[in-house]
């Protein structure tokens, strides 16, 4: 009866383990590429990788998925909604998206070192309209 307890508990306890360790709650991936030191322009570097990437029917087009990513919207979707945080450039919800730390990488081809290392550049130059 003890060598019952014994087991069942050791049993108990190691399928606690296997669940608890394959617990999965975001999706970790490298950030970015090496970091761009030169002005980033929002309509010059930006808004090309939206409209390659994201502006697209189904996702971030006019009348799609939030954020309007059009270029005539995008910078009002992004600065009004909540998406960049120039303070903390890493915690903006835009990058986090971008590089898989929030869910989905987006673009949902999956996540561009390159296109990531541009926007938290530009984040982090105040996210201008320029």
């Amino acid at each position: 009866m003890l060598r019952k307890k014994i087991v069942l508990g050791f049993l108990t306890g190691l399928a606690t383990l296997v669940l608890i360790g394959c617990y999965k709650d975001r999706t970790v991936l490298s950030d970015t590429g090496e970091e761009i030191t030169r002005p980033v322009s929002f309509a010059g570097d930006i808004v090309p990788i939206l409209n390659s990437s994201c502006n697209v029917s189904g996702c971030h087009a006019s009348g799609g998925i939030k954020p309007d990513l059009s270029a005539a919207n995008a910078y009002l979707s992004l600065t009004n909604g909540g998406y960049i945080s120039t303070s903390n450039a890493q915690t903006s919800p835009l990058y986090l998206w971008m590089t898989g730390k929030k869910g989905t990488p987006m673009p949902t081809s999956g996540v561009k070192k390159d296109y990531n290392a541009l926007v938290l550049a530009w984040i982090k130059q105040g996210a201008q309209n320029n």
